[in-house]
């Protein structure tokens, strides 16, 4: 009974005889609450409770209450470094993508200038027209290897028609054994020649698909650092050209901060390629020099008969033949 004297009439809601929500203690409520109350945040202190709770905008802290709610709301800096990182990073690459673009436009249409290193732009072409003859001879190569194997499997078969005859001939089966054997013989050394050819083409394919393309990688984004370079220098050039003043002067500082350090980058990437083009040209010249020795010995042995010496040609270059059905080496055999 104590605790229904206490209850305010607001708490108190009756229900008509159509099952509504009667109306009337809502005017009641709206007397009881004082006219004067802000409409700011709400504040709840109770006197049984050791720790208060202070609530400000978007925050809420749990603590002993100071009595400050004063000032303004500070956000920690771990809760916004992602975002504001994101748009600067996005920011700075808008800008460089719009300074490149326009950069390449303009050498396009033959208006801007662009920094040119006669000596080793020289070198990427011949290197990049290198590279498309090696990729002709391989495709020739290859289209060799399809044809050898094809006349391989016609002496295979003509050899076992011979031999077949040889037996069922008797009045020539010295012929026909002469001409079974010749065709076998020569469709062994044929399988020998195979497998010079394949190396042959594995070699200079691991040259053109690995070592050149990927010198023609540190090409691309030496070609781009350049790029980059004839942005700022020419967009620093334009500022340099304009009035100095309060406002020009620091833009102008900054372009020449970003100038010098796409400068450098430009510098480093031109050196590394020079150095990395040198090495290609001493790698190149080492591999295809065995290459060509192993395929024209094995070419010349093959269609001279000289069986011992298309076997040694192998042999020099450490070259294993896997025959036809033959089981592979285990693990332990190939180390």
């Amino acid at each position: 009974m104590a605790e229904e004297a206490h209850r305010s009439p607001a708490a108190q809601i009756s229900v008509t005889r159509n099952g509504e929500a009667d109306k009337s203690h809502e005017e009641v409520f709206q007397r009881d609450v004082p006219h004067n109350i802000s409409s700011g945040p709400i504040m709840s202190h109770s006197q049984n409770s050791n720790e208060n709770y202070a609530m400000t905008e978007g925050v809420v802290q749990v603590g002993p209450f100071t009595g400050d709610m004063g000032g303004a709301v500070v956000l920690a800096d771990d809760m916004r470094s992602p975002a504001i990182e994101k748009l600067e990073l996005v920011r700075k690459w808008s800008i460089n993508t719009y300074k490149c673009t326009k950069q390449i436009l303009s050498e396009k249409l033959g208006r801007g200038s662009r920094t040119v290193d006669l000596d080793l732009e020289a070198q990427i072409e011949v290197l990049r027209e290198n590279k498309r003859k090696y990729e002709h001879v391989v495709k020739l190569a290859q289209t060799l290897c399809t044809q050898l194997a094809q006349m391989l499997q016609t002496q295979r078969q003509l050899g076992d028609a011979f031999a077949d005859l040889s037996l069922k001939t008797p009045e020539l089966h010295e012929e026909f054994g002469y001409n079974a054997e010749t065709q076998k013989l020569l469709a062994k050394n044929g399988e020998t020649l195979l497998g010079a050819i394949n190396f042959f083409i594995a070699s200079v394919k691991t040259l053109v698909d690995k070592t050149i393309e990927d010198t023609l990688i540190n090409i691309k984004q030496y070609e781009a650092a350049r790029i980059e370079y004839d942005a700022y220098r020419t967009d620093l050039e334009e500022l340099n050209l304009g009035p100095r003043d309060a406002n020009t002067l620091p833009k102008i500082e900054l372009s020449q901060q970003q100038f010098q350090i796409h400068r450098e980058k430009y510098e480093k990437m031109r050196n590394d390629v020079s150095v990395k083009l040198k090495f290609l040209e001493e790698n190149k010249v080492k591999v295809l020099h065995n290459q060509l020795i192993l395929f024209h010995n094995a070419i010349a042995a093959y269609f001279a008969g000289n069986q011992q010496q298309l076997e040694q040609t192998l042999k020099q270059f450490h070259i294993k033949l896997k025959l036809p059905g033959g089981e592979t080496p285990s693990w332990l055999e190939e180390h």
